[in-house]
């Protein structure tokens, strides 16, 4: 079967199984100074003075995978797929329609070395990809620390019981469910750069008046007000990271970005021992010290965040930072690396609302759907263990200060996994197997939870066995991204990643209704329903693996039977965007 030529509507046509990148930072490619040497590159010896017109065109590139290294000639399409002037042509004329912004650095025959590509990813490691951490740590710290609020008797103090505990659970999901699309639409017109940090100030005087808690009503209220602002900040920060990285780099960024989960669990533990302890003070319980604390920090970091995010790679420079992140090499640097991955990604402005007809194309996009099927049960088995951790080691008589530390050990060791399994996911370029592990590992411990005799009654066995249960690998990175990845367009991924998150928060909403008040200590019912899960989460990511590939070949039967002219005039003529094109593989 033939690959698909590297076109306008494809990334590498060498890896349609992995996170392909065009052009990635393993490559050596030419400088300025190297055009009269030899350019060695992964697929073969090319005379760098080749004229570009005697290349091969799009429409009669059609090797196989497996013969792309064999083929000299192909080899610079590769690497650079605006080397071929039918597409170079073709998405300049979309840069320039769109008014991408960074339309003025494209340059179809830049070059640049290994080294140089190496030295601006670090630095775009350094300045988005770390504060875009620091700023997932502030939703972490919001949305994360009722659980050791919980460790200090915060029901009791407020009169609650866990069924309003899950409500209150419920009420804040849905509303960041119901958030998720309206914010990336709004996000998209203003910008991330602009929306993200005023998220982030707005949610955090939210979480500082938590510290006035009076009872139910109060509790059901601010849960409703977080979850409002703080939909759609995921996805968000996706999209804004995705104006940096190529779509190989990504997942691997989003592990890192990931790991704040659990190191914002084991830091807003350490942070509550000693900040739970100020119980008495002014009156005051220690989870109210606890939400008066950790709101300042998150409002401080929101706060900093106008000054920390710039729009794109090419308005770096401002005022408060006139000499930017990148001199003009770099700038070029970054803008092509990205657009030679993925050219889609300069088809809209960065501050471009998304119109109706292009949220309704992507809805109805039914290629996406297993991937939302997937962000909906895959998260469950885990969800209502995670939520009562706290609660069951008070039931099981550790006290509220061992409780907050008990939490660790599973957090650490779940960062390292999660790790693991991007990088696993990257070294074999492969998805779908590799984010089941994720079921795989939750099944056996969501069995013993089942039908261990010795559940609840053995305290520190229930203890490991829900902490090896929650140390499991975490696949939502690389879900994110090959969601990301499988859209093919600006506009799409905005739309898909929310909805992608979307189904998530059902799933979220459905685990609140698994573990209930009737049914505790031993949640014999609620684990049932988990094993069920578990299973039908299995099943989900075959089926999307065997979608994904019939998908591919059905296409690849379309345009295999094209003429080459009928395949250049596709490129230059077709409306079609996104996943939708023939010229597009999924990814799985």
């Amino acid at each position: 079967m033939s690959s698909p030529p590297p076109n306008p509507g494809t990334t590498n046509p060498g890896t349609g199984t992995g996170t392909g990148s065009g052009s990635t930072s393993t490559t050596a490619l030419p400088t300025p100074v190297d055009e009269k040497k030899t350019i060695i590159s992964p697929y073969g010896t090319v005379p760098p003075t080749q004229d570009t017109k005697n290349l091969p065109t799009s429409s009669s590139a059609s090797s196989s995978a497996s013969d792309i290294s064999t083929s000299l000639s192909y080899s610079p399409l590769t690497l650079n797929p605006f080397l071929d002037p039918v597409v170079a042509t073709h998405w300049r004329q979309v840069y320039e329609k769109a008014d991408y912004e960074c339309k003025d650095a494209f340059d179809p025959t830049a070059t640049w070395t290994e080294e140089e590509e190496k030295a601006v990813v670090r630095k775009i490691d350094f300045r988005a990809c770390a504060w875009a951490i620091v700023m997932f740590f502030a939703l972490q710290v919001d949305r994360g620390n009722l659980s050791q609020a919980l460790a200090d008797n915060m029901l009791d103090d407020l009169g609650l019981n866990t069924n309003d505990y899950n409500y209150g659970n419920v009420i804040f999901l849905v509303s960041f469910l119901s958030a998720e699309l309206p914010s990336q639409l709004l996000s998209k017109k203003l910008g991330p750069d602009r929306w993200i940090p005023i998220q982030i100030v707005l949610w955090s005087v939210v979480a500082i008046s938590q510290c006035s808690l009076t009872g139910r009503g109060s509790f059901f209220a601010t849960r409703c007000l977080l979850g409002l602002i703080e939909g759609g900040f995921i996805p968000d920060i996706v999209l804004w990271l995705s104006y940096f990285y190529t779509s190989r780099e990504l997942p691997i960024r989003l592990s890192y970005f990931w790991t704040t989960l659990s190191s914002t669990s084991i830091i807003t533990s350490l942070m509550a021992f000693g900040l739970l302890r100020m119980r008495g003070i002014n009156g005051w319980a220690g989870w109210q010290w606890m939400f008066l604390v950790e709101g300042l920090i998150t409002l401080c970091i929101g706060l900093a965040s106008f000054f920390m995010m710039p729009a794109s790679a090419v308005q770096t420079k401002t005022w408060f930072r006139p000499n930017g992140w990148f001199t003009d090499r770099e700038v070029t640097i970054v803008v092509n690396r990205v657009l030679r991955d993925d050219p889609s990604k300069g088809d809209m402005h960065n501050r471009e609302a998304i119109t109706p007809r292009r949220l309704w194309e992507t809805l109805k996009d039914y290629d996406l759907w297993p991937l939302y099927a997937i962000g909906l049960v895959a998260y469950i088995p885990h969800t209502p263990p995670s939520y009562y951790l706290t609660l069951t080691l008070r039931k099981l008589g550790f006290s509220p200060f061992n409780t907050t530390l008990l939490v660790i050990p599973s957090s650490v060791v779940h960062i390292l996994t999660l790790l693991l399994l991007t990088r696993l996911s990257d070294l074999l370029q492969e998805r779908t197997f590799v984010a089941m592990l994720q079921s795989l590992w939750t099944l056996p411990c969501i069995l013993a939870l089942k039908f261990w005799p010795g559940l609840i009654d053995n305290a520190w066995g229930t203890y490991i066995l829900m902490s090896v249960l929650l140390s499991y690998p975490y696949c939502h990175a690389i879900l994110v991204a090959w969601t990301s990845k499988n859209a093919n367009n600006v506009g799409a991924r905005t739309v898909s990643a929310a909805l992608y998150n979307m189904s998530v928060q059902t799933g979220n909403v459905i685990a609140n209704f698994i573990y209930l008040d009737y049914d505790k200590p031993y949640y014999k019912d609620g684990n049932t329903k988990l094993v069920v899960i578990n299973f039908i989460a299995i099943g989900v990511f075959l089926f999307t693996k065997a979608y994904y590939v019939i998908r591919n070949k059905q296409k690849e039967k379309v345009w295999g039977a094209m003429s080459e002219e009928e395949k250049v005039e596709y490129i230059k003529t077709t409306k079609v965007q996104g996943s939708r094109r023939l010229d597009f593989r999924f990814a799985h």
